[in-house]
């Protein structure tokens, strides 16, 4: 079976150097936020052109983290979309803020601009902040989003989980609002052997509160300034990805060239391709497609070999555990529908030229 994200395989085309990081690491003897950890927040921030790196749990508990750091907490509202990976609206409400759900952009499957602004017309001053998703590897519309923001005077919180090294006009997502959240789970573009995650800024007063939150409000050991919580990035995992960083940009690349076959390949079919806006800088941590067949697709893809997934099968509103919690503004046709056509076809940077190959015969015949 051609997997959508392979882990195991990425691990091993770098076994040696990460081999090496994790011995450092057991030889050292100091596993909790030690040097490996101030190294890759270093490195990382660096990587993304930003002063301050904070290394968290996960990516929820970035988001999660990054929003309380902006002074987000019970009564405030936040925008953000419901297609989306769950973890999103569960960071919202972990932040203690009510999710305000918006419809998404037709092609690109981000944000849509016109339905922030009526999301901050309509709730005024309850809105603390934006949360846009890069959504697959895109960039969502993020000029805008944050020329909105600032007119209503809330924050912009990215959330880059799936954008590692993804761009706008040159510049990186997770650089443009006044805080970021990524995640290094073992399938993203940049990803650990277990979970991670990082906030990113260049406010030194964010920074700085999002340190203290991060480990139980400490600034003096077992002294806490406020209301914290554990969500810390451990060393064996800062070592590792301080490997994978390297050869993100280079494995960006690999994305980007089997994304180019694919569209060559799939442009006489009937998919909806993905889309890559003017200016953008696309990473293709899925490349989705869309099709009125979409399950018998997948059926038979699966059937050849080839495992297509559904990132996500169910928009955050329609789930029966948020039906009661998640207010919904403005429609959101362009979320449901998306929802009924999506299918992400494998792509990750250890697929060979032959498996690409076989994922495009398999699709050919199937779509």
């Amino acid at each position: 079976m051609i997997l959508p994200a392979d882990p195991k395989r990425n691990y091993l085309a770098h076994k040696a150097e990460i081999d090496e990081a994790v011995h450092r690491v057991m030889d050292g003897g100091w596993y909790i936020l030690g040097e490996e950890v101030a190294e890759f927040e270093r490195e990382f921030a660096a990587y993304l052109g930003l002063a301050h790196g904070i290394g968290v749990g996960s990516g929820t508990e970035a988001v999660q983290l990054a929003l309380r750091a902006c002074g987000v907490g019970p009564g405030d509202f936040v925008i953000t979309v419901s297609h989306t990976a769950v973890a999103t609206v569960a960071a919202i409400e972990l932040a203690g803020a009510a999710p305000i759900l918006v419809d998404v952009d037709r092609e690109t499957f981000t944000m849509s601009v016109p339905a922030i602004e009526a999301a901050l017309n309509t709730h005024g001053r309850r809105v603390k902040a934006i949360v846009p998703v890069h959504l697959y590897g895109h960039p969502a519309d993020i000029v805008n989003i944050v020329a909105a923001a600032a007119e209503h005077n809330v924050f912009v919180v990215e959330d880059c989980a799936q954008s590692h090294g993804a761009a706008f006009g040159g510049q990186k997502t997770g650089t443009f609002g006044q805080i970021a959240a990524f995640s290094f789970y073992p399938t993203k573009n940049l990803g650990a052997l277990g979970d991670g995650g990082a906030i990113v800024t260049n406010d030194s007063g964010l920074a700085e509160r999002a340190k203290l939150l991060r480990q139980y409000g400490w600034r003096t050991r077992y002294i806490s300034e406020t209301a914290g919580l554990n969500s810390r990035l451990d060393e064996m995992q800062a070592a590792i990805l301080r490997v994978k960083l390297r050869y993100l940009d280079d494995e960006n690349r690999r994305r980007r060239h089997i994304a180019s076959r694919y569209e060559q390949a799939f442009s006489s079919t009937t998919l909806r391709l993905p889309v890559t806006k003017p200016q953008a800088s696309h990473v293709f941590h899925q490349f989705t497609v869309r099709s009125d067949r979409r399950d018998s697709l997948q059926a038979l893809l699966k059937e050849a070999g080839v495992g297509a997934a559904i990132l996500y099968p169910q928009p955050v509103h329609l789930q029966q555990a948020y039906w009661d919690r998640v207010q919904t503004c403005g429609g959101m046709e362009n979320t449901e529908q998306q929802a009924r056509e999506i299918l992400s076809i494998p792509i990750h940077p250890d697929l060979t030229g032959e498996e690409v190959e076989c994922v495009i015969d398999a699709v050919r015949r199937s779509a």
